[in-house]
């Protein structure tokens, strides 16, 4: 029977995580130790190093129930860097309590390529999203305080957009009405939890170059509108120092180790639909001056997760990425090409070939919509024939893109050697890195733009709602951010059940709302939740602890 992701992990005798720091050139006292096995990094120790590294973003195709593997390959790309000879070095997202305990499952690898350790990642790790959830949840009381206390800012408590918050999947939360009881118990109205992922706090905090310019964007959040309709921000309501107090421990980055003692700066997390999806600036800024390689990810497919890092990360950041990988599963591209979910282990050409355009749209994105190099990952499975292998690998050699197949799950960073060696050639290759818009162009022409280059659709439509709220935004000074479109993460389009590659297609614009603070303004298509909740039989049902501690069932 083979094991299970958490009892390989269990199995690995890992370094005291001092050792690990002296391997990237940290003393002991650059470290704020939480065990032996993590360390928070104190970033004065860094001082005015230079980034030195060369930062390779690994993303994917669509999402599909099949998996992809995405941080998987990651963990084991590092490890192959690292055996290779190369300094190398990983920067991840923390995993959200919500997907752990619900459906998704974890963010710390899987097989013979993960980061350790896993129980501690997956769960309370240092602390940082429950340092996260209080600074979100103080602004809120403060808020409600405020109008309870006279209302001297004149919110209108109709207008209220800032929302509790919970890392936890808990549908029952999605849409609450509080403050119930006499005067002395609050204004009733209606209210609603997100989950912590979601909230712009964790945003900010993901893009934030320091303490204070954490402060700065806190301060900056709106929280609601005044009966005069002005924007509310959590400086108005003097919440941002108290927020940042609460955060000053959390935005220093969090050093653990792969399974191969591959430093890894695991930090911060946001959703990824309504967000950014990538991990702290911090952590990646922090992994170029140590390594020589960094090796990071971003969430969901290329259409999501890269477009927002390469547009909105590492425009905030000043960012380039030297390569780009794209995983894909020959399982999943059949999958998207129509085959059936009890079917994929079987050899369907004709499938595979049908799914393929979704994996090269991606690859065609990445080259030709910001000019970088790329590289296609296999995550190879056992199902998987020698021509269906080959028929990947001739459709992106058309491309002229390399294949390398990815067996980093079953033999970790022995696994990825081939996809090591493309990945440091590639960090050679000339690059012309541009971004898919400008930010000088108007909010309708940016979402026209990524839905046009990114998604190939035919155009964009608002509705009623969104075009009142984009005048709203203009009149208010917000034209000039960048856009994050929140859409489902399984299509091209906004449409879930429209697989591979779409044509002739729009994209319906329901919502507009800024985050001010983050620095972006959020566009909802089709009907993506910020509260998601547990499926029929939640993977809580299966986590257990034995009586001398021992986290079991865990993946």
């Amino acid at each position: 029977m083979a094991k299970t992701d958490i009892q390989i992990a269990q199995e690995t005798q890992m370094l005291p995580i001092t050792e690990v720091a002296r391997g990237i050139g940290l003393d002991d006292d650059a470290l704020e130790l939480y065990g032996r096995h993590k360390a928070k990094l104190d970033l004065n120790a860094l001082g005015d190093r230079p980034r030195k590294g060369r930062l390779v973003l690994v993303t994917a195709i669509n999402p599909t129930p099949a998996g992809e593997g995405k941080t998987t390959t990651s963990v084991g790309l590092a490890d192959a860097l690292r055996k290779s000879g190369k300094n190398a070095m990983l920067a991840l997202r923390e995993p959200s309590l919500g997907p752990v305990f619900g459906v998704k499952g974890g963010a710390a690898g899987g097989g013979y390529a993960q980061v350790v350790p896993m129980e501690d990642i997956n769960l309370h790790f240092t602390g940082d999203f429950h340092a996260i959830g209080a600074a979100n949840n103080l602004l809120a009381a403060m808020v409600d305080n405020h109008i309870k206390q006279g209302n001297e800012l004149g919110i209108d408590p109709r207008r209220v957009t800032w929302r509790r918050c919970v890392d936890m999947n808990d549908r029952q939360l999605r849409n609450v009405v509080d403050g119930l009881g006499g005067i002395a118990d609050g204004m009733p109205r209606q209210d609603g939890f997100d989950i912590t992922v979601a909230s712009e706090v964790m945003a900010c905090f993901c893009l934030a170059t320091d303490l204070m310019d954490l402060k700065r964007r806190l301060g900056r959040m709106v929280v609601g509108y005044g009966f005069d309709r002005r924007p509310i921000t959590c400086a108005d309501v003097k919440a941002d120092g108290a927020m940042c107090a609460l955060l000053k421990d959390a935005i220093k980055p969090n050093l653990v180790q792969t399974l191969e003692h591959t430093p890894a700066l695991v930090h911060g997390g946001p959703f990824a639909n309504i967000a950014h999806g990538c991990n702290s600036v911090e952590a990646t800024t922090c992994a170029l001056k140590l390594a020589d390689y960094v090796v990071t990810e971003a969430g969901f497919g290329a259409d999501l997760g890269a477009e927002k890092f390469l547009d909105i990360k590492c425009r905030e950041a000043g960012l380039v990425p030297d390569a780009v990988v794209v995983v894909a599963t020959v399982r999943a591209l059949k999958y998207n090409g129509g085959a059936p979910k009890d079917g994929l282990n079987q050899e369907n050409l004709a499938a595979l070939e049908a799914g393929m355009p979704n994996l090269l749209r991606h690859v065609g994105n990445i080259q030709d919509v910001w000019g970088l190099p790329c590289v296609v990952a296999i995550n190879a499975f056992p199902a998987d024939t020698t021509a269906e292998l080959a028929l990947v690998e001739r459709s992106c050699r058309e491309l002229g893109v390399n294949v390398a197949l990815s067996e980093v799950w079953a033999k970790g960073g022995e696994g990825g050697m081939t996809l090591a060696e493309e990945v440091v050639r590639l960090c050679e290759e000339p690059k012309d890195f541009r971004f898919a818009y400008e930010l000088d162009c108007g909010v309708r022409e940016k979402l026209e733009t990524i839905a046009g280059k990114v998604y190939h659709a035919d155009g964009v439509d608002l509705t009623s709602a969104a075009e009142k709220q984009l005048r709203q935004l203009e009149e208010q000074g917000f034209a000039g951010l960048p856009v994050c479109v929140a859409k489902t993460q399984y299509s091209f389009s906004d449409d879930q059940t429209r697989l591979g590659a779409p044509e002739h297609f729009r994209v319906t614009v329901r919502g507009l709302r800024v985050c001010a603070g983050a620095g972006f303004i959020v566009a909802l298509t089709g009907d993506i939740m910020t509260m998601p909740g547990l499926p029929k039989v939640p993977a809580a049902e299966k986590i257990d602890v034995t009586p001398d501690g021992k986290i079991v069932g865990l993946f």
